[in-house]
């Protein structure tokens, strides 16, 4: 989907709303709708006008990286927004309530004293960005695929004696040399004991034989994220291990196949939080089944009790993440990247998820 097709759907909203113009402050809203990909910056959307306001930093690459108006700010950027508003002829105007601090809004609404409160108008843009397109999917099937291939590879990198960092630092070089911009996240690595954290990041902690090793990570490509979770266990795996471990395993795979098109957020969750109850742990499963992904790591839809997606749509990216936790013993968790299609949610996570034994070293 072109940046002009977004832009269509995103006045649409704005037709239904009321709105005359909408002011986009949000990162990754700027580069969804623009293709703008630095920060500090707002971009003004009319009926038939798009302007990207930003300062000299800027100038150079936002003029190469999208083809909106390109506006240069140099006495303050919600000052240069209050002048195109006006100079537009706008009598009401959209912003995103859920990403402006509200002192800034209360500065802003000064610059426009003549304007009552009802002319603001707050609204959420993240929906529009719940469906992902064929050019998203691409993204973020590499960004899986960059995953995917530092698990492989950390797979003879683990040994007794290193540390969870040590472990977190080579999973991140990895997918940097392989083309991750960046951490998706703060890399989770918890072994043994720690393992009841659910996002119990990288310690000092040395790997032990005989422990689960859980390792949640992520790569970024264009902007998109992926998010894997696989546990191992390092050297020979106690009938405990196994008996868990296969437990989260029939879970992850059941939530995986229960997806359809039109499943609401609750019902997944609940499907697999059922058969874990059923099989004795529904207590020790304390966080939602999933969430979607995208230009950020947690989006909408969620799969959790508290969801509210009541359909999911073809073209939503998930996750699907159940996890067994157990305070002074451990945990696991095990999580595939996952595009619902019309036959239902199809894995763009590669990696192996059968019960590893790292026997090396």
């Amino acid at each position: 989907m072109s940046t002009e097709k977004r832009v269509e759907r995103l006045r649409t909203l704005m037709k239904e709303k009321g709105v005359e113009a909408m002011l986009v402050s949000k990162v990754v809203n700027l580069r969804y709708f623009s293709g703008f990909t630095g920060d500090d910056s707002l971009l003004l959307i009319t009926a038939e006008r798009e302007l990207l306001l930003t300062d000299f930093r800027y100038m150079e690459q936002a003029k190469a990286e999208t083809a909106f108006e390109v506006v240069e700010q140099k006495a303050g950027l919600w000052q240069q927004a209050a002048k195109a508003v006006q100079e537009l002829g706008c009598r009401s105007l959209g912003f995103e309530g859920r990403d402006v601090a509200f002192d800034t809004f209360q500065a802003f609404r000064k610059l426009l004293p003549s304007w009552p409160e009802e002319n603001f108008i707050s609204l959420a843009l993240e929906p529009l960005r719940e469906v992902k397109d064929a050019e998203e999917i691409a993204c973020l099937k590499k960004a899986v695929e960059i995953s995917d291939h530092a698990f492989d590879d950390v797979l003879q990198f683990l040994r007794p004696g290193i540390s969870e960092r040590a472990v977190a630092a080579h999973l991140e070089a990895f997918m940097r040399e392989h083309g991750s911009e960046r951490p998706a996240f703060t890399t989770i690595v918890a072994s043994g004991v720690r393992g009841s954290l659910p996002h119990g990041t990288a310690s000092e902690k040395l790997l032990v034989a005989g422990e689960f090793v859980t390792m949640d990570y992520g790569a970024v490509y264009q902007g998109y994220h992926s998010d894997i979770t696989r546990t191992v266990v390092l050297g020979e795996a106690s009938e405990k291990h196994r008996e868990i471990y296969h437990t989260v395993l029939e879970a992850q795979i059941l939530g995986v196949k229960s997806l359809y098109v039109g499943i609401p957020g609750k019902e997944a969750d609940r499907i697999v939080r059922d058969f874990l109850t059923q099989e004795g742990y529904g207590e020790n499963f304390g966080h939602g089944l999933g969430h979607s992904v995208g230009l950020e790591i947690h989006e909408e839809p969620r799969l959790s009790p508290k969801s509210r997606a009541e359909h999911l749509a073809e073209g939503t990216v998930v996750t699907v993440e159940p996890g067994v936790y157990l305070p002074g013993w451990g945990g696991l968790r095990i999580e595939d990247t996952v595009l619902l299609e019309k036959r239902g949610g199809v894995p763009l996570t590669k990696a192996a998820k059968h019960l590893i034994e790292i026997t090396q070293g």
